[in-house]
């Protein structure tokens, strides 16, 4: 009896061992790591608290890179050196996919930080003064979200015919208070506070910066084309592992980190 008993243990033991060894090894065993890539601030931070841990208890190693730029992260993506970006929203992977004849799909959006008028020179809106400086974002997709703002100010006017969501400042009809554009990279848009007026500042880079939401003077209220999304490659779209993200940013822990670390933004309502 007892030399069963001791074989019946030992049976446990190994069955124990080997669900434990089952869960020692990603979900697809064909993407034991996952490299994510993200703009440093917020949408790196959602991925380290939100997504890197149920990712990591699935069996993953999750493999956070920071960029401080809206170019290289597609690249990299496209090329393999990532296999999942978060940083961008639909209208620019559409419009940087085709410009470089690259296979990227969104996977799954994001909750995403607005963009804000921001300044350290002035209070309120109604301080605008002719000749006013006013930086705003260079790439094309994000400078189209001031130029919105900056019509929906009365600031400026723009052309008949023109779509909002593919303006630029050329695009410009009306400058009743001749306000002078400056176009910087994303990034530096915090910094460029000291020297201008006025600064549009997308939600991550004011985060990143030491901004706080309810700073802006102005925050846009974000509609559904202009939520970040997280983008894998087209042909990996319906892989173990492109799933697997997918169900941790729908998942109800990923949502309380939202709600506990994210207050302010705007969430997709899927």
């Amino acid at each position: 009896m007892k030399k069963f008993r001791r074989s019946r243990a030992s049976v446990l033991v190994i069955a124990l061992s080997a669900v434990l060894a089952s869960h020692a090894f990603a979900a697809d065993p064909n993407k034991p790591e996952i490299r994510f890539g993200a703009t440093a601030g917020p949408y790196s931070d959602q991925i380290r608290y939100g997504i890197k841990p149920q990712l990591e208890k699935e069996g993953y190693k999750v493999t956070i890179v920071e960029f401080s730029d809206y170019v290289q992260p597609n690249l990299a993506l496209a090329d393999g050196a990532l296999d999942a970006n978060a940083f961008q929203n639909e209208v620019y992977l559409k419009r940087f996919s085709d410009d470089h004849k690259l296979a990227l799909s969104e996977l799954v959006k994001v909750p995403t930080a607005p963009i804000g008028l921001y300044s350290r020179k002035h209070k309120r809106l109604d301080e605008l003064k002719d000749g006013a400086t006013v930086s705003l974002p260079n790439d094309v997709t994000n400078q189209a979200r001031a130029i919105i703002l900056l019509q929906q100010l009365g600031w400026v006017t723009l052309k008949q015919g023109i779509d909002p969501v593919k303006s630029s400042e050329r695009d410009i009809a009306s400058n009743p208070h001749k306000i002078k554009l400056v176009p910087l990279e994303a990034a530096q848009l915090p910094r460029s506070l000291d020297d201008v007026d006025y600064a549009f500042v997308n939600g991550n880079f004011a985060l990143a910066s030491g901004l706080k939401l309810d700073e802006a003077l102005l925050l846009e209220k974000i509609p559904p084309y202009y939520l970040n999304l997280v983008a894998v490659r087209t042909a990996d779209l319906n892989k173990p592992y492109v799933t697997d993200i997918a169900n941790a940013y729908k998942s109800a822990a990923f949502g309380r980190v939202i709600d506990q670390r994210f207050a302010g933004f705007s969430k997709p309502s899927n």
